[in-house]
């Protein structure tokens, strides 16, 4: 276990999967209801999710269905959201993170239905992520009809492994014909890294329009700025915060 992961009671796991999805509006991500947060408190093994279809403005903390990591609802009266089983599956595999999110934002989609991965064109990505988010294969009309949302969390974990990624170095991927998914240390943490995502794919997308053959940055200059946060001896921020 990650020991680096805070732990809560159920109320505060309520409130922070609560507070992330009702910020999913005003962060530009989202139209309609597409798309969810989730949330993990590794102490316990519970985690909890946005309900299906339920408008963000109208969500409440008691709202937030809470399950088990068998999958079972422990407490809630709503329907968990559909993307439930992809949740479960990178909470399983992952021990590492605390959150999930799952948008159909503009930008990131765009890449995600024309099947192009995300390359490091900057130092505003760099930060956030260390290199190249990957494209996740396309599911298997085998894998659709068996159980689509699960399916979708293993080829997540499956290209994760392929590459050897470290999910809190690289918290993206880009799901071929589908949408984002993004990690991170707990619910709020998942959240942030989508809005990075979407703009790093906006930027992006801006530059490969005034220069398709534009080259990734330089490696030292990633290197730098991506450990400056992320690394052993990052200095970026306040001790503590």
């Amino acid at each position: 276990m990650n020991t680096s992961i805070e732990t809560m009671t159920i109320d505060e796991l309520r409130i922070q999967v609560c507070e992330a999805n009702r910020a999913l509006p005003a962060s530009g991500l989202v139209r309609l209801t597409w798309g969810n947060v989730s949330g993990i408190d590794r102490a316990s093994g519970l985690w909890g999710i946005k309900p299906s279809g339920v408008d963000y403005q109208a969500l409440t903390p008691d709202d937030i269905v809470i399950l088990d990591l068998a999958g079972r609802v422990i407490e809630g009266r709503l329907r968990p959201s559909s993307d439930t089983k992809t949740h479960l599956h990178l909470y399983h595999e992952l021990p590492q993170i605390g959150g999930v999110t799952h948008t159909h934002s503009i930008h990131a989609t765009t890449l995600c239905q024309a099947g192009r991965e995300l390359p490091c064109l900057g130092t505003t990505h760099a930060d956030h992520f260390h290199g190249t988010v990957p494209i996740v294969r396309a599911l298997t009309e085998e894998e659709v009809a068996s159980d689509y949302e699960h399916f979708t969390g293993v080829a997540i974990i499956e290209r994760l492994s392929q590459l050897r990624l470290d999910p809190l170095e690289m918290p993206a991927v880009l799901q071929l014909h589908h949408a984002p998914f993004t990690f991170g240390k707990n619910a709020m943490d998942s959240l942030n890294n989508s809005i990075a995502l979407e703009m790093c794919a906006q930027l992006a997308l801006g530059c490969l329009a005034l220069d398709p053959q534009l080259q990734p940055i330089p490696g030292h200059i990633l290197e730098k700025h991506h450990l400056r946060k992320h690394g052993p001896g990052a200095y970026y921020g306040q001790k503590g915060a």
